[in-house]
């Protein structure tokens, strides 16, 4: 856990020291973006070599969909407050 955190602090830091590099920061942005792709497809061959999961899926499936709407539903309630409390001018709330 410490050495997440200490990853995390040190891009905290390039990124305040960088911010004004814009072609680092769109190539910064390329990078996550597929590293994201990349770790998405490792976790599906992982979890398509499960058997375990696999011939549970269609538990296992109804209940990440359930998980997945919940998730998707708090993120809109959630981002709606933070945005009205925190972005729009007060003689708009």
């Amino acid at each position: 856990m410490i050495v997440v955190l200490l990853f995390l602090t040190a891009g905290i830091i390039s990124g305040y020291f960088l911010k004004d590099h814009t072609n680092i920061i769109k190539i910064s942005d390329k990078l996550l973006s597929w590293s994201i792709y990349l770790l998405l497809f490792l976790l599906g061959i992982s979890v398509g070599s499960n058997q375990e999961i696999i011939s549970n899926f269609d538990k296992i499936g109804f209940q990440a969909i359930i998980l997945s709407i919940a998730g998707v539903i708090g993120s809109i309630v959630i981002a709606f407050f933070v945005y009205k409390f925190f972005f729009l001018p007060k003689n708009e709330k």
